[in-house]
């Protein structure tokens, strides 16, 4: 399924996305935490009231919010994890190259969750070295500490597209990533979740950033240093995973900061990330202040 928190009239609600229409799931749960929290029992109740429904609300009219619009921590990140853009980056910065032995976490703020649509905000008071970050971002369906690699596919609810712009001046200024990673509205992600049954093989997906048309970065998943079970295994050591947890993946090779000359977002500018079997996130750097 592909579950969405959307909003016409009136306050948001949660649905199933369906041929262009939504089929509202309300009446099962409140938000998509609720639904999520409901587990197999959940989906299957969610996949019943679909198939059994008379009535929908057409795509085109419903604003798309995030999925998660608030999720119950910060979302967390894995820095680095593919070959190439470790490599961009080190080169970049006049650096030697080190792959990571480890995973490198870090994590964005839980006020940086943007729609799959809204305006990214812009203040160059605050910083005018905006970069884009395509990535897969992972869905925890329920709690769990310690979980072995070979057992972490049942603890994925689903996955969803994720932006993890940043503000290159204040990520590398501070030292830690924490601050360029979580000014408002630095994470949109969307523009649904698609539930785990519907990826055989998240490690298989072509992974696209686009900004204005033009392709910035084009990769695939299956290029990441540290999959996706061995990075829940890791955060699951010693710190319970919770249900709505956010896990974004990494960006593949093709971030701004990187190019040359460098390239940074300003605005106006579209921004599109996609990952395939999954959809397209869509936004526009807003007018400064």
């Amino acid at each position: 399924m592909k579950l969405v928190t959307y909003q016409t009239d009136g306050p948001p609600r949660i649905g199933a996305v369906q041929e262009e229409q939504i089929i509202d799931l309300t009446s099962l749960a409140a938000t998509m935490l609720e639904l999520i929290a409901m587990g197999a029992d959940g989906l299957e109740r969610a996949a019943a009231h679909t198939a059994a429904a008379e009535t929908a609300v057409p795509l085109t009219t419903a604003r798309l919010l995030p999925p998660i619009p608030r999720p119950p921590r910060n979302v967390m990140c894995l820095g680095l994890n593919y070959a190439e853009h470790a490599q961009e980056s080190y080169g970049a910065l006049g650096q030697e190259v080190k792959l990571p032995a480890m995973p490198i976490v870090f994590t964005k703020s839980a006020t940086a969750v943007n729609g799959p649509y809204d305006d990214i905000p812009y203040d160059p008071a605050v910083s005018t070295l905006i970069d884009w970050e395509a990535e897969l971002a992972v869905i925890i369906g329920r709690r769990g500490i310690n979980i072995p690699a070979a057992e972490a596919n049942s603890n994925i609810f689903g996955y969803t597209v994720l932006n993890d712009v940043s503000a290159r001046d204040l990520q590398r200024g501070g030292k830690q990533y924490f601050k360029g990673k979580s000014l408002d509205g630095s994470c949109p992600i969307g523009p649904w979740i698609v539930t785990a049954d519907e990826i055989p093989d998240p490690h298989a997906l072509a992974i696209r950033c686009r900004v204005n048309g033009e392709t910035k970065q084009q990769s695939n998943t299956r290029h990441m240093i540290f999959d996706i079970p061995t990075t829940i295994a890791y955060l699951s050591r010693g710190m319970a995973l919770l249900p709505g947890d956010i896990i974004a993946t990494g960006t593949p090779d093709g971030v701004g900061f990187a190019r040359t000359p460098p390239e940074y977002l300003a605005p106006g500018d579209v921004v599109e990330c996609e990952v395939e079997r999954i959809g397209v996130i869509r936004n526009t750097i807003g007018a400064a202040p």
